[in-house]
């Protein structure tokens, strides 16, 4: 649906929404009807589109809809239940308060179709709106000053490997799946590494068959064969015995020729690792760091967290065996991501992780191939 964009039309969807929240029935026509008596100069196919809007804002995230339906916004946030905070191409800014108790109810109409709840013995939740959007909220006692949401969008287009940086950088990336190494990328919230990983996925020969695990399904692949997992919600079966450990398991068994898996941030790291080590080459993974160094060595605490048994050198060499390289992606002031450096780690535990693109720049050539991706 084409969004309403000029401020005035989006004032009308809001009185419009305001005015559905206590009709019952057809919203629809409703909606209609109010909008040709509140402005009936306006064309017949501009009152459809308003109507449906309308009622979008009315039954889904109210207000917050206004934001999400404009193409350009990746994130739109709520802070102590009221203050509305917009990130589009032009940065960070506020956009608007909601009004008392507005954002209880938006919390509601989303959790209520999935089953979860947000009380104060379960004061956060996750979830995904219907167009695969991220959404995080929290209230108190956890949340200090309120009420708070976080919803990120997924853009409906699909970024290539070139959306990341120079043609040396999309060599580069290139190489990386046509050798079919095995990649974390890494980075900051929201600085690009999901999309990455979904760019580097639509590389892939369409001969081979693609298997993802991810906590909360947000990849976008645009692969011909792409067989997804995801953890079910908390309580939803069985109290959350579903971990993503338990879908890596499974995933091995279910023929994949790589493996994709959302992003690494617990016991999941050690059977990452021991899946990475059987064979599966040319796979994907996520995880939060400061630099392509730095990922490395938060897999290896992650395995030694949870399995402290393990010494430190058996770690360190079953992680510089299963991972060939590191893709770390920052975000610019003005939104854009790029890849800002990629090491490439030695394989043999005893070397050191080599650099082979610094600040964009490509500093050297690859040297681990496990086997070439085609034929």
């Amino acid at each position: 649906m084409t969004a309403v964009a000029d401020d005035g039309l989006l004032d009308l969807v809001d009185h419009l929404a305001s005015q559905l929240r206590d009709e019952r029935g057809d919203l629809l026509g409703a909606a209609a009807a109010h909008a040709r008596a509140a402005a009936p100069l306006l064309p017949p196919d501009l009152h459809g589109r308003i109507a449906r809007q309308a009622v979008a804002a009315a039954t889904g995230c109210g207000p917050l809809e206004r934001h999400l339906a404009r193409p350009d916004v990746r994130e739109v946030l709520v802070n102590a239940g009221r203050e509305v905070w917009v990130e589009d191409r032009s940065g960070l800014r506020r956009a608007g308060d909601l009004a008392d108790g507005e954002l209880a109810a938006i919390v509601e109409r989303i959790l209520l179709p999935l089953g979860k709840r947000l009380d104060r013995t379960s004061p956060i939740v996750d979830a995904r709106l219907a167009d695969g959007s991220r959404v995080c909220a929290a209230i108190p006692p956890v949340a200090t000053d309120g009420p708070c949401l976080a919803i990120r969008r997924f853009g409906t287009e699909s970024a290539g490997l070139d959306d990341f940086g120079g043609p040396a950088c999309t060599d580069l990336l290139r190489e990386v799946v046509d050798r079919r190494l095995n990649a974390v990328v890494s980075g900051r919230s929201s600085s690009g590494k999901t999309t990455l990983v979904g760019a580097l996925c639509r590389a892939v020969p369409d001969g081979e068959r693609i298997v993802a695990v991810e906590d909360v399904a947000e990849l976008r692949f645009g692969h011909g064969h792409v067989l997804r997992l995801e953890v079910p919600p908390h309580g939803a079966d069985g109290g959350g015995a579903v971990t993503l450990g338990d879908l890596l398991r499974a995933a091995l068994r279910l023929r994949p020729d790589r493996l994709v898996v959302g992003e690494v941030r617990g016991a999941e790291a050690a059977d990452m690792v021991a899946a990475l080590n059987t064979g599966h080459d040319g796979s994907f993974t996520t995880c939060h760091a400061n630099s392509a160094r730095d990922a490395a060595r938060r897999i290896e605490a992650l395995v030694l967290a949870h399995h402290p048994q393990w010494s430190r050198d058996a770690v360190h060499e079953h992680v510089a065996r299963a991972i060939d390289v590191v893709i770390h992606v920052e975000r610019a002031d003005d939104g854009r991501r790029r890849i800002a450096d990629v090491v490439e780690l030695p394989g043999d535990p005893g070397g050191g992780g080599r650099d082979v693109l610094v600040d964009g720049v490509r500093t050297a050539d690859l040297l681990r191939t496990r086997r070439t991706a085609h034929p």
